[in-house]
């Protein structure tokens, strides 16, 4: 396994912004109200979960990225890691106390030399779902790519092998066995935005 060093950005550097969401940080819980294992949601039913084989498995980046090779799980296994013991809220009305842990998305962004100026961070999904967030949720300290959860390696039902978990965000705004990652100035939508959803979703 080849240990990824950060990669020079060749953008212009990352313009001041407005850092007052940083004192708007989501609830945090503790492992007592975790759920266990968490609740499964996607657009189809848990019988249609079709596996992913991790050792296929790549992260494709794209767009306003300085560094645009793959990687595989076993790399971003070995990055550090960040917990948030948060609740998903999902927009039909329910919702759970879930521990997730992973990358920090602005570290990892950070790393593959990101242009951290950019509007939206665009993500693409082995189910074929898409979805896309703004750069400033991108950024924020409750944003991560979650690789476990309750502390043990997500499993395919949750998104396994990689997942976006962002505490400031419905549900739908968080991927699922993602396979790309784009960051772009162009408006990239999402599965529910484009059949009517709000594409904000925020909490």
């Amino acid at each position: 396994m080849s240990i990824r060093t950060p990669s020079p950005s060749p953008f212009r550097p990352a313009r001041r912004i407005d850092q007052s969401f940083l004192a708007h940080l989501a609830p945090t819980f503790t492992e007592a109200e975790v759920l266990k294992p968490p609740r499964f949601n996607a657009y189809y039913g848990l019988a249609d979960v079709s596996p992913v084989d991790v050792s296929s498995w790549k992260l494709e980046l794209g767009g306003l990225i300085a560094d645009k090779r793959p990687w595989t799980a076993a790399q971003i296994y070995a990055l550090p890691e960040q917990e948030l013991i948060i609740r998903h809220v999902c927009v039909e009305g329910w919702d759970y106390i879930g521990q997730w842990s992973g990358v920090n998305l602005r570290r990892f962004l950070e790393t593959v030399g990101a242009d951290l100026n950019a509007k939206y961070v665009a993500f693409r999904c082995f189910d074929d779902y898409y979805g896309s967030i703004d750069m400033a949720t991108a950024l924020h300290p409750q944003t991560i790519l979650a690789t476990r959860y309750a502390k043990e390696y997500l499993d395919n039902p949750f998104g396994y092998p990689l997942r976006l978990r962002t505490a400031t965000k419905l549900g739908y705004k968080n991927p699922k066995w993602i396979t790309a990652i784009e960051v772009t100035n162009n408006y990239p939508g999402g599965y529910w935005e484009d059949r009517g959803f709000n594409w904000f979703g925020g909490l």
